[in-house]
């Protein structure tokens, strides 16, 4: 084995290391809830069969491809298995970026494992990793093609619509590889026009461009998931109440990475000799712009970043190397060069071992649910389900997808799904969870007589002080009755 070829398995294992973590987070536990819907009535949602504020109401989320294949993991391997399923879909996302990069191997791997770092903030058990990986998948074709349009390059293009199908039906984030898709056909316009890109090359991908269209289309909900994403941006509480849709808090340690990554990305393009590419210019720009509105875009702009950061620090370390008398090292002798590949390989053994041995800590299921508790209701989930107080369930927003899995007795007022809910509901479930004037004719409204929610929450101290009768209490919850 060769020492670069060591420094990609380097780089590969040491991603996988940082992704193998608890990764099963508040959200995760709807998308294993609607898997499970999905398997024992053998049909794919369409109305919701887990909420009283949206019972049976249209539910058209393209990720029931995703959301089978993780129950089916969970069933199987439980919450250790999703924790190592998420680190293979990083691994395979930071692959198909690899491809994309230049100069040699030891800038790939620092800008590669810099990349990652940013993105760790996108880690989770949940549907998105789909869009993670064919984000990533569309900049290594759409790259290779618009730099090399050889025949085998060119066929390569007829995957996008292809991948598309899985995408529309795996994940909402499926419009970004039409804002991939349209970055590149602007740069193959303007190219067509100074004489560069030949006018068939813009008309294959236009061609290419509907037939995305067309895929879309071909889900259980029909063309109507063509205006999934715009339904979902629309949603005024997304911005003003959820984090991960508000702008990034650079306080915050998970989130300087990406401020690192910037920030070398303005200094070596401000030192490049070359101009910036068209392309590459409107994919920093446009992921960019979306990671600093969305904290959770920060992973799409990391992908992107470094393609174009490598394209232009390659020629700049080799220029300083020329000045300062640099060299690599030169082919070893025969001898020697099996002495090498063998050490290579010992050490490639002794990684993946170390790597095998950190990964191994994030399966135990009594390690998860330890940290389940930390952050969930279980201990007043379980009082409920011995008890089994009567009445419809108020509950907290952030444990309204476990309270789907772990409660399914209990519908729910809300959870995670923003899209089914919308501004009317969350905006209702805000009102109370605050205490705002008109929040118990809210809660009579709903016929709710039973209140799980955070203890720090306002409404939580209104609910003592209105007479309602404490059922259950430690440091993480609260549960009320009338």
């Amino acid at each position: 084995m060769t020492t670069r070829r060591l420094v990609f398995w380097i780089t590969m294992l040491a991603i996988f290391a940082m992704a193998a973590r608890i990764s099963v987070d508040t959200d995760s536990w709807w998308h294993l809830r609607a898997g499970q819907w999905i398997v024992e009535n053998r049909q794919v949602l369409q109305t919701d069969p887990f909420s009283y504020t949206r019972y049976e109401e249209a539910w058209h989320y393209p990720g029931w491809l995703a959301e089978v294949p993780m129950y089916a993991i969970y069933w199987a391997f439980g919450p250790g298995g999703l924790n190592l399923w998420t680190a293979a879909m990083v691994v395979l996302t930071f692959w198909f970026i690899w491809k994309t990069l230049t100069g040699g191997e030891f800038l790939r791997a620092f800008v590669l494992i810099l990349a990652a770092t940013s993105s760790g903030v996108y880690w989770a058990a949940r549907p998105h990793l789909v869009t993670f990986v064919f984000s990533a998948a569309y900049l290594w074709i759409l790259n290779d093609w618009s730099g090399d349009r050889a025949p085998s390059v060119s066929r390569r293009l007829w995957w996008l619509p292809v991948m598309m199908v899985l995408w529309a039906n795996s994940h909402g984030g499926f419009a970004v590889g039409f804002i991939i898709w349209g970055v590149y056909f602007v740069g193959a316009l303007a190219s067509w026009k100074v004489g560069t890109f030949k006018r068939s090359n813009v008309q294959s991908l236009f061609v290419i461009g509907m037939l995305m269209v067309l895929a879309v289309c071909i889900n259980p909900s029909g063309p109507v998931m063509l205006l999934y994403a715009f339904k979902t941006v629309n949603i005024g509480v997304l911005q003003d109440f959820i984090q991960e849709w508000q702008s990034p808090n650079f306080h915050e340690w998970a989130v300087q990475p990406f401020m690192w990554l910037v920030l070398i990305l303005l200094g070596v393009l401000g030192a490049s000799k070359q101009r910036i590419r068209l392309v590459d210019f409107l994919l920093l720009a446009g992921f960019g712009y979306l990671g600093f509105v969305a904290a959770r875009n920060i992973a799409l702009f990391a992908l992107v970043a470094p393609m174009v950061l490598t394209r232009h620090a390659a020629p700049l370390l080799e220029e300083l190397g020329e000045r300062w008398g640099f060299r690599l090292p030169t082919r070893s002798p025969a001898r020697l060069a099996r002495g090498q590949s063998i050490l290579n390989w010992i050490l490639l053994g002794a990684l993946i071992l170390a790597v095998g041995l950190k990964s191994s800590l994030v399966i135990p299921r009594a390690d998860n649910e330890t940290h389940f508790r930390a952050t969930l209701p279980v201990d007043a989930v379980e009082y409920i389900r011995i008890e089994q107080p009567a009445g419809r369930l108020f509950n907290s927003y952030n444990w309204g997808g476990y309270l789907l899995w772990a409660l399914p007795g209990y519908p729910v007022f809300v959870d995670g799904r923003t899209d089914l809910y919308g501004d009317e509901i969350i905006l209702q479930w805000i009102q109370v969870v605050q205490a705002d004037e008109g929040w118990q004719t809210a809660l009579d409204d709903w016929d709710v007589n039973l209140v799980l929610i955070e203890p720090i929450r306002p409404l939580a101290r209104e609910l003592g002080i209105e007479g309602w009768q404490l059922l259950y209490e430690d440091d993480l919850a609260v549960v009320y009755g009338r």
